[in-house]
């Protein structure tokens, strides 16, 4: 008979977990906090990758030189400050006094110029800076100098975004690592060291409070403030069944559960001595992904009829369950509902009941011609796992001949970097979820741009030129206009199907506090009483 995860909970309070508690004194223990990350660190360059948990891996290693506030608002954080030319043309960025890399060496401007030049060729907005920088460089070993051939307004929300792939400052013998290729080493400037001789991939990540870390004055908000360490060590422990991380959260076996699933709040909340809080106020976005490289999804016809065809609420439900009807909304859009700007454009197409026998028909008249269609889906990861299980079953339905291949989430990550057919290892469709404000703005959203970067491979000079077109507008109704001409050419290329808008809670006993919004978890700001 089956047992749900809830029940188990229930009846299991003396459940074998894999992880013992140490036997270590009360003060030393109050220095410690353990910590459940949403799924296995494999990849560790975030810049090279843009997955959520590389993201706050990123965070405790690296600092930026702009961070955001609660607004999003850019602010400084490795930065004094910055200053722009009467014509636009030249930023000048002031460093903070002492600060220094990991391996005790301190941080200068050439570090911060080739930081961002390598940033500017991997990430989506930085490409579009990158497209109209003449030089990153530096006036002195504190001043970047960034000579641009256009005036780039939104500099700072480029340099300071907090997501996807923030622009981390490396050491420049790392920064001019080819950016094609994953920096290995991992020194930063950031309020944690990574302790590379106690990973254990599966299992445990370990990061030291780095002692020559300067914080600003300022309260910590967001990705930006002051960034103080008050614990000694941030142990990560790899948790992949939901089941055993509210059960070892329960019995105090960790401190802090980064996504704790809605159907296992209750139990957790009824039992005492946790607290919930959202992760933040904008949500997660989950999203299904097309290869457009190869056949059948670089037909756009079939793309088109795949998008007639989806249902949100059986992706939320499978991935909040029934019980959580408050933990997501329908979002018919291809960016974060409810953000300034987003009008839910594709409400014509997706509100309604669903015809099938009308997606049927728009497959046939695709062209499909019965072409193997591999979905890469994870095992390890409770809020997009179950989504590849609803695809299969939807493309089935439409006439599909469906490949679904079950594999951990890092070797997702891997093989979706692919760019090679399914006969060769390749995939045809991947379901993610983005923190909603990594698409925000149609320069930030990496699922529907144009320029081929992001896994899916999808390029369109239209979107292309429509983005920038938007970036440099100046009135605000021209921006929306244009805004809403990107959105609109998004839901006629299909480059991503949007799966609806959920929101996540973070779980963590009593004793700890200063746990802070964000898009990842961040571990500065965060006490053990």
């Amino acid at each position: 008979m089956a047992v749900s995860r809830r029940t188990l909970l229930k009846t299991s309070g003396t459940a074998l977990l894999p992880f013992a508690a140490p036997s270590i004194g009360r003060a030393n223990e109050a220095r410690i906090l353990r910590f459940v990350p949403q799924a296995n660190l494999s990849v560790f360059d975030p810049v090279w990758n843009t997955a959520a948990v590389t993201i706050a891996h990123g965070y405790c290693v690296f600092d930026t030189l702009y961070g955001v506030d609660a607004q999003l608002r850019p602010r400084p954080q490795m930065a004094a400050g910055a200053t722009v030319s009467d014509d636009g043309r030249t930023w000048l960025v002031t460093l903070r006094d002492d600060l220094r890399f990991h391996n005790g060496e301190p941080v200068r401007a050439q570090d911060c110029a080739a930081s961002l030049d390598r940033w500017s060729k991997r990430d989506t907005f930085g490409q579009t800076l990158g497209a109209v920088v003449d030089s990153f460089g530096a006036a002195d070993d504190r001043t970047v100098r960034v000579t641009l051939k256009r005036p780039f307004p939104r500099f700072l929300d480029a340099i300071g975004k907090p997501h996807s792939s923030p622009a981390f400052i490396m050491p420049e013998h790392l920064a001019r690592t080819d950016p094609m290729r994953q920096v290995t080493e991992m020194i930063g400037s950031g309020p944690f060291r990574f302790r590379a001789s106690e990973y254990v991939s599966g299992s445990r990540m370990v990061y030291e409070r780095f002692e020559g870390y300067v914080p600003r004055e300022e309260p910590a908000e967001w990705t930006s403030g002051g960034k103080r360490a008050h614990v000694d060590r941030v142990e990560w422990r790899v948790m992949p069944d939901p089941a055993t991380a509210a059960a070892a959260l329960q019995r105090g076996e960790i401190d802090w559960w980064e996504q704790a699933m809605p159907d296992l709040i209750p139990v957790l909340l009824r039992r005492g001595g946790v607290r919930v809080q959202p992760k933040d106020q904008y949500g997660f976005v989950g999203l299904g992904r097309f290869n457009v490289l190869h056949p059948p999804f670089n037909n756009v016809q079939l793309r088109r009829a795949v998008l007639s065809a989806i249902r949100q609420e059986d992706y939320m439900q499978a991935t909040v369950g029934p019980e959580a009807p408050d933990a997501w909304r329908r979002c018919f859009a291809m960016f974060t509902c409810g953000m300034p700007g987003v009008n839910e454009e594709a409400a014509p197409i997706m509100r309604g009941p669903r015809d099938l026998n009308r997606a049927r028909e728009a497959v046939r008249a695709s062209g499909y011609a019965g072409e193997r269609v591999v979905i890469i889906n994870p095992t390890d990861l409770p809020v997009i796992g179950p989504h590849g299980h609803v695809t299969a079953q939807l493309f089935r339905s439409l006439g599909l001949n469906v490949d679904l291949q079950e594999m951990d989430w890092g070797s997702v990550l891997q093989r979706r970097i692919s760019r090679e057919p399914v006969e060769r290892n390749g995939w045809s469709f991947y379901h993610t979820n983005l923190p909603g404000v990594a698409i925000a703005n149609p320069a930030l959203n990496t699922a529907i741009r144009g320029d081929g970067a992001w896994p899916g491979f999808f390029t369109d000079a239209e979107t292309e030129r429509l983005t920038a077109e938007w970036l440099f507008a100046e009135a605000p109704a021209q921006q929306q206009a244009l805004f809403d001409a990107v959105h609109r050419r998004a839901l006629d290329q299909v480059p991503t199907i949007p799966l609806g808008q959920f929101f996540v809670r973070t779980a963590f006993r009593d004793q700890v506090r200063g746990v802070l919004d964000g898009s990842v978890a961040y571990f500065w700001n965060v006490r053990k009483e």
